[in-house]
């Protein structure tokens, strides 16, 4: 890994590890979750809680893996610090769900993010979201 990342290389590869992790939840794919997160990761989000290490976050999203259709649009990301083995974020996400008469709204939210990179690509070492709906 080179010692020196450019701002747009840290933001691609930080809006691709937010993709990977929204693409895994939304299509209930567990395992592929908790990939995106380093070893000692963790996370805090409404309706799901406070999380730590993959056998921790594995039983959690597990629980919420989706019984319908369902979307993250994550929008508005910005990077706030980084270097070349770190990272932290800022995005706003809305999360819709299919029901019977059409896709609806459910939550409107941000997330909080900080990142290492491994020879993985980035990886959360910790995630947080807050509702604001």
């Amino acid at each position: 890994m080179p010692d020196e990342l450019t701002y747009a290389e840290v933001e691609a590869g930080v809006r691709a590890a937010i993709a990977a992790y929204n693409h895994a939840v939304d299509d209930g794919r567990t395992d592929d979750v908790v990939a995106t997160y380093c070893p000692d990761g963790s996370c805090d989000i409404q309706l799901l809680g406070a999380h730590e290490g993959h056998d921790a976050l594995r039983a959690a999203y597990a629980k919420v893996e989706p019984a319908r259709p369902q979307r993250h649009l994550v929008v508005n990301t910005m990077v706030t610090e980084w270097d070349a083995g770190h990272a932290s974020a800022v995005s706003d996400f809305v999360f819709l769900v299919r029901g019977e008469s059409g896709w609806k709204t459910s939550l409107v939210g941000r997330y909080r993010d900080s990142l290492c990179r491994t020879d993985a690509g980035w990886r959360f070492h910790r995630r947080e979201a807050d509702f604001v709906t």
